[in-house]
């Protein structure tokens, strides 16, 4: 594992974090978030990694996962949800988001929501936030 990136270096992190969290709907890329925060995309990976414990292309996919449970807990259909959090195979959506979540999109957008609607979204996503590895 690498070693903790310099003070200097989380900064950048940080506003490529913030940069993905804000933007992660568009066609985001991880060489144009490296670009943002002017680090090769090799090293904005790896440092990425060593800090946030995930890489760059796995947070930004478990951002738009978190956008798009949130839509479908407020009816958004499937499709709709696929496609308004940057995603275009609704295959693929399905199958990470299966992964993330362990149940189908669809069976989750059915399931009753009442417990997670009563706690503050910054807490939910604090707390609530499933991991694709053990760690």
């Amino acid at each position: 594992m690498s070693a903790k990136p310099d003070l200097d270096t989380v900064r950048l992190l940080r506003r490529a974090r913030d940069l993905i969290d804000r933007r992660y709907a568009e066609g985001l890329t991880i060489p144009d978030v490296a670009a943002h925060v002017h680090l090769s995309p090799a090293h904005f990976t790896r440092s990425f990694r060593a800090l946030y414990g995930e890489s760059p292309h796995q947070y930004l996919l478990t951002r738009r996962l978190e956008r798009a449970a949130w839509l479908l807990r407020q009816g958004t259909s499937v499709t709709d949800a696929c496609t308004a959090v940057g995603l275009s195979s609704l295959g693929s959506f399905s199958a990470r988001f299966r992964e993330v979540y362990g149940e189908t999109p669809s069976a989750y957008a059915r399931r009753e929501h009442t417990d997670i609607e009563q706690i503050p979204p910054f807490v939910a996503a604090r707390f609530t936030r499933r991991r694709r590895y053990d760690e």
